[in-house]
């Protein structure tokens, strides 16, 4: 008897719980493709509101803001990280662990700090110090997958160039940096995926002239859901979701390779 209740139970609760996750999601992309400009009732199939995206000038505006931020902060925290993981190599690593706290702070904490940090020093809000909070922000994430990866690299390989004569810059970029570029395209896709859906950080550390797509969708829907910000939504996810889908790729091919 109680198996058959297991049997029927668990499965019926996995599918709830799948269905009150991507239930939302779906309603959301359907509805991208109604003829009515507000409100849920479906009365016709159009693709007028993503050429009404693609057309509109505050879009791209906002689209460009969020991807200079995003860049911006791949670049710095991908390099911060390597120089820190590379530095601390077969020294101090405890220092690294400070940047795993990073993930288990709430963002909300983060953001505030942040803020609070940029009202002491008197650093203006903008572009700039969201640059700044993206890149604290992912660091958290990339300092984690490099140092995993690079643990996983023979020392002996570094000594072999230095006794054959590298100095250590030519033993970074010829030994070193090879054997991260996996971790690093793979940390640049999460750091880059989590930036352009920020909303904390784009919330707080934002001013009026460097709106972020994420804080547009946010100012849009305080007037009523439209189906312009549910086709904005659904590029994000799509965008998001290929972008993830490449980061388990990578990560599951490449990451785990032991090069001993």
């Amino acid at each position: 008897m109680f198996g058959k209740i297991k049997n029927i139970f668990l499965p019926s609760m996995v599918f709830f719980i799948y269905a009150f996750l991507y239930l939302p999601i779906l309603i959301m992309a359907i509805f991208s493709f109604n003829k009515a400009s507000i409100g849920f009732k479906w009365i016709g199939f159009t693709t007028e509101w993503y050429q009404k995206l693609f057309y509109s000038d505050e879009i791209w505006y906002v689209f460009k803001n969020s991807l200079i931020v995003a860049l911006s902060a791949v670049f710095l925290s991908v390099t911060i990280g390597v120089a820190l993981v590379w530095g601390l190599y077969r020294k101090n690593t405890k220092l690294l662990s400070l940047f795993y706290s990073n993930i288990m702070i709430p963002e909300i904490v983060s953001s505030v700090s942040l803020l609070s940090l940029f009202i002491l020093f008197s650093i203006p809000l903008g572009l700039n110090a969201l640059v700044i909070g993206h890149t604290l922000l992912g660091l958290g994430f990339v300092i984690p997958i490099l140092n995993v990866r690079f643990q996983e690299l023979n020392y002996n390989l570094i000594e072999a160039s230095l006794d054959l004569g590298a100095n250590i810059w030519t033993t970074f970029f010829k030994v070193v940096l090879p054997f991260l570029v996996p971790a690093i395209v793979s940390a640049s896709l999460l750091v880059f995926i989590v930036s352009l859906d920020d909303f904390l950080i784009a919330f707080f550390c934002s001013d009026s002239t460097s709106q972020t797509l994420s804080l547009y969708i946010y100012s849009t829907i305080r007037a009523g859901v439209s189906p312009l910000v549910n086709a904005l939504s659904t590029l994000m996810l799509v965008g998001s979701s290929v972008l993830v889908l490449l980061f388990i790729y990578i990560s599951l091919k490449f990451i785990p390779e032991n090069n001993d």
